[in-house]
């Protein structure tokens, strides 16, 4: 927990690669409509999107 509190810079630059790769996939994705891989595309957007939630949600976890 400490280690995400501490880099804030770290943190800040990996959620800002990871929001704006996971909403360029999506939408990249989305202009693929009928196809099996704009789908692919779409989901490997939607985890880097969930990703970035998840770093920045970490250093507000409590320790168990």
């Amino acid at each position: 927990m400490k280690f995400w509190k501490e880099h804030t810079t770290l943190r800040v630059t990996l959620i800002a690669l990871f929001f704006l790769g996971g909403m360029g996939l999506v939408i990249y994705g989305w202009t693929l409509s009928g196809k099996l891989a704009g789908l692919g595309i779409m989901l490997v957007g939607l985890v880097l999107l969930l990703a970035a939630l998840f770093i920045y949600n970490k250093p507000f976890q409590d320790p168990h």
